[in-house]
């Protein structure tokens, strides 16, 4: 357990500042990538995580959003014939959602423009420590301490 002084506050403090300046960094120039494309940031999320057909609910867990959100973003989705909506084949009550054939090439555009990786000072190996070292944090800020 840390025991928590002033000088450990000072250091999570720098770490969370730290942390959210990469992540103001990284959405302002994924913002700007896929407005030339003509979408948003998370209609790009979107077209990214449909990679097979699936339920709006199921979408909606791989965004970590409730559903009626992902509802907007689908509709513009769709309303760009990006997206569709098919009938379930199990279930009746259900829509299943998939790219479109203008879908996938917009996904393929996503990839290229996005292909620069986050933190391009940084080796493949450094790279990889982070992602490590923040998986972990993320891990460890989910199981509560008792």
């Amino acid at each position: 357990m840390t025991t928590w002084d002033s000088q450990t506050a000072a250091r999570w403090w720098e770490l969370g500042k730290l942390v959210h300046e990469l992540d103001m960094q990284n959405n302002a120039r994924l913002r700007e990538r896929v407005a030339k494309i003509g979408l948003t940031i998370a209609q790009a999320t979107a077209l990214r995580e449909l990679t097979g057909p699936m339920t709006l609910s199921e979408l909606a867990v791989r965004l970590s959003c409730e559903p009626s959100n992902a509802v907007v973003v689908i509709d513009k989705l769709e309303s760009q014939r990006l997206v569709e909506r098919r009938p379930h084949p199990t279930d009746r009550r259900a829509k299943q959602l998939s790219l479109t054939p203008e879908g996938v090439e917009r996904e393929g555009m996503l990839r290229f423009l996005c292909e620069e990786p986050l933190v391009t000072g940084l080796t493949q190996w450094e790279q990889d420590v982070l992602r490590d070292l923040l998986q972990r944090a993320i891990s460890a800020a989910e199981t509560p301490n008792i």
